[in-house]
Parts: C-alpha cells; sequence; structure tokens
C-alpha cells in the first residue's frame, strides 16, 4: 500500500463580524453546521465536508474580516446554487456562466469573502 504524499486541504477557517448571518449564506450552500468550542476558544461555526472541515470564528475587536482569501466549492446545480446564497443575503460579483472550467458563478458572502462556485 503506498501512502499519498501530496498535500490536502483539511480545515478553512473564516471570521465574521456575525456568525449567524454567516451561517445562514453558509447554509444556502448546502453546509451543516454545529457550535463548537475548543477548550476557553470562543463559540464558533464548524461543518464537517468529506476530509475537510470548513469553520467560522467571530472576529476578535478591531480585526478585520478575513476576506482577502477566495473560497471554492463544486455544486451540483450552479445557477440554483447561485439563486440560493442570493437569498441568503449573497452579493453578485459574476452571475453564473459557461467557462473553460464548467459552469461558474461568484458571490460575495454578508463580510465579503468571495465565493467561487462551480459545476
Amino acid at each position: 500500500m503506498t501512502q499519498d504524499t501530496n498535500p490536502r486541504c483539511n480545515l478553512i477557517v473564516i471570521r465574521a463580524r456575525d456568525i449567524d448571518v454567516a451561517g445562514i449564506f453558509y447554509n444556502a450552500l448546502g453546509l451543516q453546521f454545529v457550535r463548537h468550542s475548543h477548550g476557553k476558544g470562543p463559540i464558533h461555526l464548524a461543518a464537517d465536508m468529506a476530509d475537510q472541515v470548513f469553520e467560522i470564528y467571530p472576529l476578535a475587536d478591531g480585526d478585520p474580516p478575513t476576506t482577502s482569501a477566495r473560497i471554492g466549492f463544486a455544486v451540483a446545480d450552479v445557477d440554483a446554487t447561485y439563486a440560493a446564497l442570493l437569498a441568503a443575503g449573497g452579493q453578485s460579483i459574476s452571475a453564473p456562466k459557461d467557462s473553460p472550467w464548467g459552469r461558474r458563478a461568484v458571490i460575495a458572502d454578508p463580510e465579503g469573502h468571495r465565493v467561487e462556485i462551480t459545476g
């Protein structure tokens, strides 16, 4: 048995002013969150996705949201997911269209994180 030595992403953490508002947006994507707290750390939202965990932590006072990274999700139906994300408080950055990588759209979540969906 050979072991895969390539790195893989197993954790994504974003920070938001209101984790519940952010949770509603990502629920529309299909993520199911539970509330967690590790030791004396803050309560945050966590969703298990196959081999990775997606977490939303509250912002510390004076810290900006983690909006400089783009987050990407493969979805079954780009158009339906795009509409659901807009209804959950997202803002359209790039409407669904066909591209060399398949059907694609980009939405900003309520904090301004850019979320790319492809199908």
